[in-house]
């Protein structure tokens, strides 16, 4: 059976060429811009197979509208992806307090909020996919985008907890944690802060200026990418995490590997914390 998909943030990147790529192996394709003058370029991709929407993930009355004219239209969602976001870049000392909040709105309020209005859909069908399109910056922190790592780390724990929630009900989680690819991510899509601190020279701005000068240099190839989330939807159990391209693979293994080196090292002074058992004997 073909599948139906609702994919957020489709104008650029990643959401356009999975929207694409779904349109091509048969799926009917929910593609969310947030441009009225992007939904025919979107739909000319495949006017059969795709239609796009008007929905910004900050406004609530969109995502209720839009969620309703894909049940109206096709009558399920089978796969939602939560791929709408953008990068806040810059020393976290330095991102502005409005920049802090924009930032969660997007990468993690609009997640959630999409989440909560499809979710009962794939309840009552008992079955769905989430796809989640955090990043490598959601499990390793890096100077200089903090801010953005914060957001995606939510949306990891997010995505963890909802996987064990809804798994018996038949609707699966996953996600997807891509390294540098050739999106508009450090692009247009990113906010650059102005660097202004001179004591995060060596670290924050470093890689800030790093980050803009690889831009359009990745490793990563978007189609391939896409190709790889499609697969997941294939899967019959799919994984919570799913890394994509070696940097990636590369900085979960280093991250792993630092972590449990940590926590051996400093066990003597975290460990001891519990009461013992002659303690909580006594305490009843």
């Amino acid at each position: 059976m073909n599948k139906v998909w609702f994919i957020t943030g489709c104008s650029t990147g990643f959401g356009r060429e999975l929207a694409k790529v779904a349109a091509q192996k048969g799926d009917f394709v929910v593609a969310t811009l947030r441009k009225e003058a992007q939904i025919e370029e979107i739909e000319a991709l495949n006017p059969d197979k795709i239609k796009g929407i008007l929905l910004d993930v900050t406004h609530q009355a969109q995502i209720e509208a839009g969620v309703a004219k894909a049940i109206e239209v096709f009558g399920r969602i089978d796969v939602l992806v939560n791929n709408a976001g953008y990068g806040s870049i810059g020393a976290i000392e330095e991102v502005p307090e409005e920049e802090v909040r924009r930032q969660f709105d997007v990468n993690v309020f609009g997640a959630i909020a999409m989440i909560r209005e499809v979710m009962p859909h794939m309840r009552k069908q008992k079955s769905g996919h989430i796809l989640n399109i955090t990043s490598i910056a959601g499990i390793q922190g890096f100077p200089g985008v903090g801010i953005y790592n914060g957001s995606k780390f939510a949306l990891e724990g997010i995505g963890e907890a909802l996987a064990a929630e809804v798994k018996h009900l038949g609707i699966y989680v996953t996600n997807v944690e891509p390294g540098p690819f050739r999106t508009d991510w450090a692009g247009r899509s990113a906010t650059f802060i102005k660097a202004g601190i001179e004591d995060y020279k060596e670290s924050a701005h470093k890689n800030l200026a790093s980050i803009e000068g690889n831009s359009g240099k990745q490793i990563g190839d978007p189609v391939r990418a896409v190709e790889a989330m499609y697969a997941l939807t294939e899967l019959e159990n799919p994984p919570v995490h799913l890394p994509l391209g070696a940097p990636a693979y590369h900085r979960v293994r280093t991250k792993a590997t630092t972590f449990l080196k940590e926590v051996d090292e400093f066990e003597h002074i975290g460990l001891p914390t519990d009461y013992t058992e002659d303690e909580l004997a006594k305490m009843g």
